[in-house]
């Protein structure tokens, strides 16, 4: 079994992490745009060129799914992946996870990029699954680009400036961009307060991966021999994991699973 993931940057680390986990023995495509990045400031269809790019490099490889693993990607190209891709190749999206978090009975916090704060999609899905609940959304500036480049200092204040704007009550928050999944404990750490219940984050990693498994019929196999490859794709030519996603968990595990493709060198 081989899967494909797609972002901008190392945010898809988490997800991969996630299908690691689930599924040793499969084999993944890492596939991200360094000379395309930022896509948050790109307009949507400038979004989506780079994402078909991004996305047929993926597809290049032969894999059994793809996964849309960036949630800027997932709200403008979607589709047109799916057009491009499909029928035969399955395309899952990442889409914020407001509906388990508002389960809980709020408040909750939906900390996301400027971009996608209080954008028609994410209203939407707060408006279909949080109905009831008290909602606040955080825009985090410059938290993604902090964690793309592993810069430890940019990281602590964009975290704290989030924290900051989130109110002391809420009890859970979702995680609306894939970059923040791989700081979740520092995140939580700057908004527990003290006698409160453990605050619940809610990411999108584990639901992807279970969906991808399942729209290719497999099943997890946590138990299973660890002998996947890893293949990276940045911008399209094949590499090594760039040296920023070594500095997180799941960077480090996907190294230390199965053999790694080497084929070529490191970007420049």
């Amino acid at each position: 079994m081989k899967i494909a993931l797609m972002d901008v940057g190392i945010g898809l680390l988490a997800a991969a992490a996630a299908l690691r986990r689930l599924r040793p023995d499969a084999d993944l495509v890492l596939s991200s745009d360094p000379d395309g990045m930022p896509w948050g400031p790109r307009t949507p269809q400038d979004v989506t060129a780079r994402a078909l790019i991004v996305a047929e490099a993926a597809a290049a490889q032969h894999p059994d799914a793809l996964i849309v693993a960036c949630n800027t990607a997932s709200v403008h190209a979607l589709t047109a992946l799916r057009a491009r891709l499909g029928p035969d190749l399955p395309v899952i999206g990442t889409v914020p996870a407001i509906k388990p978090a508002a389960a809980c009975g709020g408040p909750i916090a939906v900390w996301a990029t400027p971009a996608t704060t209080g954008s028609p999609y994410q209203r939407g899905l707060i408006e279909e699954f949080a109905g009831g609940v008290s909602v606040t959304e955080v825009p985090c500036p410059g938290l993604s680009d902090a964690v793309e480049y592993a810069d430890e200092a940019a990281i602590g204040r964009a975290v704290a400036a989030a924290a900051a704007r989130t109110p002391e009550d809420v009890r859970a928050v979702v995680l609306g961009c894939t970059h923040y999944e791989l700081v979740g404990p520092r995140i939580r750490a700057a908004l527990q307060r003290p006698g409160r219940p453990p605050l619940a984050l809610y990411g999108s990693a584990d639901a992807v991966a279970a969906q991808a498994l399942r729209r290719t019929g497999e099943r997890p196999a946590p138990e299973g021999p660890a002998e996947g490859s890893l293949t990276v794709l940045l911008s399209g030519r094949q590499a090594v994991l760039p040296a920023a996603a070594l500095m997180y968990d799941e960077g480090r595990q996907l190294r230390a699973v199965g053999p790694v493709r080497r084929e070529a060198v490191h970007e420049r």
